[in-house]
């Protein structure tokens, strides 16, 4: 609220000499006020809701008390545009209209991006990693996670285009961080070793690290450290890696109410995810997390239970000619919204005076399992026999960031290698030996996907949009397609 003297100095600041100071150490301008929903600043600020919307009540009174009617905005043309000779003076009338303003100029700056130190790479990626926002990638085991968040903790510190010129703070929850591995990338990347000026070569010492071995102390660091951290140093990306292993090891435990459970968590989550955001907003820093992914089960079983315990839809989704009903992708809380049929009036004989009627089950477009396959990245092609994942921590951390990135990776298998002596029984020969075909893990291929960010347009179905990457010395490196003849 810097600027509130300066757009409105007849504004009486005396009668809200409690609430400003709380909002100029917020950073929060009179654009902010006019823009974000009361209860988001409340939340910020810890101010009274009430309050607040009398501060921005009396903001829209000030501002509608300095407009002044215009009759006329002159336009600027060139002389090119100015006629040869000037057109008679008319008076102007209320019926005429009224000249169209300039318009706004452009914005000057744009959020800042963090480079994968691969081009193609970052051009799936719109350019980057951007600056101002949450961005999560999530995948399975070994699937590529951590390298992509090594790499850009090492980009951060390159001057633009690639970088920030600024260092990283990297966050683990679950291993330390792998300084041999950056140290490895350091001498093998090439695009580091492109960097002439030695000031502004990546370096370990710009890296900070921190461990967070559980919640409590997770929201210490995040609440007090962090906060000194990004004001002593010029940090331009946080890391978390990962982000959903304290929320399992806390909020999954046996013996304790599952409601309560899911309800805690959720509040912990919306907290950490405003937390973030303020970083990422107010120090014009990244926020890049790694999370988990879960394997997704058919609701086939959920949707035979519905059908049994309601024989007229059972009738009603039967095709002619099937052996049972046919299925559909009803989830569990919509199968509890139908009552049981038990509840209903079954003989005429019912001392109920009116019959209940009916309640279909509900549409798939509204179950779950139809709607995830665009915020999660898996499930959307639907002649895909992979396995099907979904992100952990559910819909609401969905909810809390920019931009979601999907790795996937498929083993490649090949034939073994013949040896002098053959392998006699009992022989060990390793899991990645398959019995059934005789073949063995040959490699990994890896994928990486956009599913929805802001900056960048979301990848097709599947992994046909996909952008099929490998993991070298030097970090991640696109695997260009071949033309196909």
């Amino acid at each position: 609220m810097t600027d509130l003297r300066r757009i409105l100095p007849s504004f009486p600041v005396a009668n809200f000499t409690g609430l400003l100071p709380a909002i100029e150490n917020h950073s929060l301008t009179t654009t902010d006020l006019l823009t974000l929903h009361p209860a988001d600043i409340a939340k910020q600020t810890h101010l009274p809701l009430l309050d607040l919307k009398r501060l921005i009540a009396a903001v829209h009174a000030s501002l509608l008390d300095d407009l002044t009617p215009r009759t006329t905005i002159p336009l600027v043309t060139t002389p090119a545009e100015q006629p040869s000779a000037p057109p008679q003076s008319q008076p102007e009338t209320s019926a005429s209209p009224p000249s169209r303003p300039p318009p706004p100029p452009p914005p000057q700056s744009w959020p800042s991006l963090i480079s994968t130190l691969d081009p193609d790479l970052d051009a799936a990626l719109g350019g980057g990693i951007p600056t101002g926002r949450i961005t999560e990638f999530a995948g399975e085991s070994g699937a590529g996670k951590t390298q992509f968040l090594l790499s850009l903790s090492l980009a951060v510190q390159l001057p633009p285009p690639h970088g920030l010129a600024r260092q990283a703070l990297y966050i683990s929850t679950e291993s330390g961080l792998s300084t041999s591995r950056l140290a490895q990338m350091l001498r093998a990347n090439q695009t580091i070793a492109q960097e002439s000026d030695a000031s502004h070569r990546p370096s370990l010492d710009n890296i900070l690290s921190a461990s967070l071995p559980d919640l409590e102390s997770q929201d210490h660091i995040l609440q007090y450290q962090v906060p000194v951290l990004l004001e002593r140093h010029r940090i331009g990306l946080i890391v978390i890696d990962s982000v959903a292993a304290n929320y399992r090891a806390e909020f999954e435990r046996q013996g304790a109410s599952r409601g309560s459970n899911m309800a805690a968590r959720s509040n912990d989550l919306v907290r950490l995810g405003a937390l973030l955001r303020e970083f990422a907003r107010r120090y014009d820093l990244a926020v890049v997390v790694a999370n988990q992914v879960a394997d997704r089960f058919s609701s086939s079983s959920s949707s035979s239970s519905a059908a049994t315990l309601s024989s007229p839809a059972i009738s009603r989704t039967q095709q002619p000619g099937s052996r049972g009903p046919a299925a559909t992708q009803e989830t569990p809380l919509a199968s509890r919204s139908n009552p049981p049929q038990a509840s209903l009036p079954s003989t005429p004989a019912s001392p109920l005076p009116f019959s209940l009627p009916d309640e279909p089950p509900a549409p798939p477009v509204l179950a779950l399992d139809h709607q995830q396959r665009w915020f999660t990245g898996w499930g959307d092609d639907p002649h895909s026999s992979h396995a099907l994942k979904t992100p952990s921590l559910g819909l609401v951390w969905s909810t809390q960031i920019a931009c979601r990135i999907a790795l996937f990776k498929r083993p490649v298998y090949g034939q073994p290698r013949r040896t002098a002596a053959p392998i006699m029984a009992g022989d060990s020969v390793g899991d990645d030996y398959d019995q059934d075909t005789g073949a063995t893990l040959r490699t990994w291929k890896r994928w990486m996907k956009v599913v929805f960010a802001p900056h960048a347009e979301a990848s097709g179905q599947g992994t046909d949009g996909a952008v099929e990457f490998e993991i070298n010395l030097g970090g991640l490196k696109a695997v260009k397609r071949k033309a196909r003849k």
